[in-house]
């Protein structure tokens, strides 16, 4: 980057070799990551604040850090610290590049199996539990203190964006149109993947809306019907099971809360997304501005942003745990059915580590299948809130359509907005209860961040970050597919001699690593220049490569009789589940035969490992 850049990094190299020995990792993940988060706010703001890098001291008779200098004097004004008018692209991107590419990285696994412990330490275990706590109190604050005209012109705004979609769900709940299915992840009540299809527990209040025998069986027939009577368990609301709370790996320096659901929630809840997702594919206006599956449309609008400075990115904190059922309650008022079912397949308490079981006053945290839906339509509808109040003018459907379609989108807690309405949004937001991240949230300048990627001035900033510690032998299976990855990010991103280092280190560990297309089954270099192959199949005459490819099985966890038949009627396309195994468990994972095993295997593969042999390299 100092080649790129024209400038010198060789007192920059020494100064972090120097404070990595002496603080560890941490000042890699979390030190020189604040320099790069206060960076990014320079570029917003427009000027250089040195309060806000306590850590890195000052060049003399400048207004600019040390550390970096001669990447951020051609971004920033020596002598002032004012933002240059025509700031080094490649400075912006090399400053980010070297401050933040270690933010995410997972501690060191120590010797045998990786624990969570390895990556989340009791204390920031209990600091995030005692977050969610007050956040849990925040939360029921805020509702105390709402005004009933603000909810009043919440319902009014929500049924004006939704109001046909909801009447479409709260038709398919009244005519028992739902189509349950399981998800992926754990349950609170620890089934394997196949067993939930055997579940036998059902809270009572799921029964009026959803009836256990048409959930739990495949068919009404008297032996099926039969046999779950003799089987069922209904749970009067005391003995329900609640949410289980647990931490899981965010950054170094704090971890994400999640909470695992228990498996009749879970089933029901996911009946309702799949409802959501087909009513708003056929709304074109929702479909545009409320994304579920596709992150494109909001990096596309954030690029368009940075260029023209006319939308604002934001981001909310613990954005999640800080949407009040109160906000669901009102939104669906006016539709019965959904609103039961809804209210029906919201866990009500959760088990929170050093603090017992508690009543819930959020929605629901992550893990709910509910959860990211219902925020996003929270969301959407306190941005035209808050664009109607600026305006001093209500709102219409047609008007919005025609307006801003191209100027509004969610994906998440990631919402673009219009800049010219964007401390009207914010005010609006915080009035009910939410957070906005300001350290995330960008609009004064020309830098701009949604779903991952960063944009200065309509230039791709974003940059690559190593995830995990380089593996030492090529029994670490994860260890080898990440340094991979990371070895074709840089070359991808234009950084070549990090992929020539990655090259080298990587060409010792794994004997045979050679140059294949993205799509290649195995591991190895991609480059524009093409594959390699060494020979031919004697069968179907395509090339052939020697080289590692993943192995990793789902566990064994065999499925017959009523349960098998019930998760074949209820199941996802074949192409579907490929799609989302794939997500999963990463590039690189021979899923083929996955459809016609998953009554034998079923779940996350609980090792992974690489396998040598010849493979197409394409």
């Amino acid at each position: 980057m100092a080649i790129r850049c024209c400038t010198s990094a060789t007192l920059d190299v020494t100064y972090v070799e120097s404070r990595t020995k002496h603080e560890g990792l941490s000042f890699l993940a979390i030190s020189l990551a604040d320099f790069g988060k206060a960076t990014q706010k320079w570029l917003d703001q427009g000027f250089v604040v040195p309060s806000d890098t306590p850590s890195f001291k000052m060049a003399r008779l400048t207004s600019l850090p040390a550390f970096l200098q001669g990447f951020s004097a051609r971004v920033f004004d020596s002598a002032s610290g004012a933002l240059l008018n025509d700031p080094d692209i490649d400075a912006i991107f090399a400053i980010r590049q070297l401050t933040l590419m270690f933010s995410k990285i997972a501690l060191p696994p120590g010797p045998g199996k990786v624990t969570r412990s390895q990556v989340v330490t009791p204390d920031r275990e209990r600091r995030a539990m005692s977050d969610f706590v007050q956040c849990e109190q925040d939360v029921k604050a805020a509702d105390a203190r709402l005004d009933p005209l603000y909810r009043e012109d919440f319902k009014r705004v929500s049924a004006m964006l939704f109001g046909d979609l909801f009447s479409k769900i709260d038709r398919d709940v009244y005519w028992g149109r739902l189509v349950p299915k399981h998800g992926p992840g754990a349950v609170a009540d620890k089934l394997s993947s196949n067993a939930k299809w055997n579940q036998r527990t059902w809270p009572a209040r799921l029964q009026e809306v959803f009836p256990p025998e048409e959930f739990l069986v495949p068919n009404l027939k008297p032996h099926h019907v039969e046999e779950l009577r003799t089987e069922l368990n209904i749970l009067e609301p005391g003995a329900e099971m609640p949410v289980r709370v647990i931490t899981v790996p965010k950054t170094l320096k704090t971890p994400r809360i999640i909470a695992i659901e228990p498996t009749a929630m879970q089933y029901v809840q996911q009946s309702l997304f799949r409802a959501i997702l087909s009513a708003v594919k056929e709304d074109g206006f929702l479909y545009r501005t409320v994304g579920f599956d596709d992150q494109d449309p909001n990096r596309v609008m954030a690029r368009s942003g940075s260029l023209s400075g006319d939308l604002a990115t934001l981001d909310l904190s613990e954005a999640s745990d800080r949407v009040s059922n109160q906000h669901v309650r009102d939104m669906l008022e006016d539709w019965p059915y959904l609103h039961m079912a809804v209210q029906a397949s919201r866990s009500r308490k959760a088990d929170v580590l050093g603090h017992g079981v508690l009543r819930l006053a959020k929605f629901a945290s992550m893990g709910s299948a509910l959860c990211f839906p219902m925020e996003a339509m929270v969301f959407l509808t306190l941005i035209f809130l808050g664009i109607e109040r600026e305006l001093s003018a209500p709102l219409s459907r047609d008007l919005i359509v025609n307006q801003y379609r191209e100027q509004v989108r969610v994906f998440g807690d990631d919402l673009i907005v219009p800049r010219k309405h964007v401390l009207s949004v914010v005010d609006e937001l915080e009035n009910f209860g939410f957070q906005v991240n300001v350290s995330k949230s960008y609009w004064t300048g020309r830098f701009r961040e949604s779903c991952g990627r960063e944009y200065y001035d309509g230039n791709d900033v974003s940059i690559v970050k190593v995830r995990s510690i380089l593996p030492t032998s090529r029994q670490d299976g994860n260890g080898v597919i990440a340094a991979v990855s990371l070895r074709n990010q840089f070359y991808w991103t234009g950084l070549w001699s990090a992929a020539q280092w990655m090259d080298n280190y990587l060409g010792k560990l794994l004997q045979f690593f050679p140059n294949v297309a993205p799509s290649s089954p195995l591991l190895g270099r991609e480059s524009v220049l093409g594959y390699q192959f060494q020979t031919l199949d004697p069968y179907t005459h395509s090339p052939l490569t020697k080289g590692y490819s993943v192995s990793a099985k789902s566990p064994p966890d065999h499925l017959e009789g009523t349960g098998a038949l019930l998760k074949c009627l209820c199941r996802e396309t074949p192409e579907l589940l490929r799609y989302h195994l794939s997500k999963l468990q990463g590039p690189h994972i021979n899923i083929a035969n996955v459809d016609d095993e998953h009554l034998e295997r079923s779940g996350r593969p609980e090792h992974v490992s690489i396998k040598l042999g010849r493979r197409s390299p394409f």
